[in-house]
């Protein structure tokens, strides 16, 4: 027994490192940063069932580019993924109201110069599973759970009028990222994430409010080093939400909020550990 157990210790030892256990799979971590521009194609916001339905593109000054950035790190270890994401968004507009605007029971008179804060900045947490990965390309799927931080606010420029709307809420995600090689260190790839949510409860409020996300995009990239790649990304943000909530001091509850942006950008992607 002594001497069996001896030889089995013998071809463990022997076939340890082709089995690939003579070390642990490395954890590999991520930086990844964006930048570029946005553009707002369609953007329309409604507050109170007897508000204006106002459209930000063609009445309130979102009719240019505006800074886009995007921060984000992933962590890998075999086929698992765990990406944190921060986007900030704040787009902030000075306009001369051609018609009445109103908003939760305030009236902008036409003519009053307004300025317009469309705050939406989000922080997001996911998971994903690489169910191919080789060594020329990778489809992960997985979820996700994303953190609205809004803050939209219409202020007359003389500080006499104003409405402000804030909102904290999570929003559930499904996603989706592939990557595939196309030779001598080019890439090209994308990503997927969204929900649609028709009910409470699923859209981060108590209210039967109905709430959708679209985040796609498309990249193409190099890989500049082994540990650092550049790309350069065209990506489509879209959705919002429609619904009565519970009434405030101000206005019945009631908001609609639909949007598609446009951004192109360019970034790197660098292994720090």
């Amino acid at each position: 027994m002594k001497h069996l157990s001896s030889g089995v210790l013998f071809v463990a030892i022997c076939l340890w490192p082709a089995l690939g256990l003579a070390q642990p799979q490395p954890v590999r971590l991520h930086a990844g940063v964006e930048f570029g521009a946005l553009d707002p194609l369609y953007h329309r916001i409604q507050f109170g069932q007897a508000g204006t339905e106002f459209d930000y593109v063609e009445d309130g000054g979102q009719d240019v580019l505006f800074p886009f950035a995007r921060l984000s790190l992933l962590l890998e270890l075999e086929r698992h993924r765990v990406v944190l994401l921060y986007q900030p968004l704040e787009l902030n507009t000075r306009v001369t109201l051609t018609e009445a605007l109103i908003v939760d029971g305030a009236t902008f008179e036409p003519e009053t110069p307004v300025d317009l804060q469309y705050g939406f900045p989000f922080y997001r947490a996911s998971y994903l599973y690489a169910v191919v990965s080789r060594a020329s390309g990778e489809l992960a799927l997985g979820a996700g759970l994303q953190v609205r931080d809004a803050t939209i606010t219409f202020t007359s420029a003389n500080r006499e009028l104003r409405r402000s709307n804030r909102d904290v809420g999570p929003v559930p995600l499904l996603q989706a990222t592939f990557r595939q090689e196309l030779g001598a260190r080019w890439f090209w790839g994308g990503e997927a994430a969204g929900f649609y949510a028709p009910i409470k409860y699923l859209n981060g409020g108590d209210s039967d409010v109905v709430g959708a996300i679209v985040d796609a995009s498309v990249r193409v990239g190099y890989q500049l080093s082994p540990e650092v790649l550049g790309f350069f990304n065209v990506r489509w943000l879209g959705g919002g939400a429609e619904g009565t909530s519970e009434p405030d001091e101000f206005g019945d509850g009631y908001n609609e909020n639909w949007l598609h942006f446009l951004t192109v950008s360019a970034g790197v992607q660098f292994e720090i550990m």
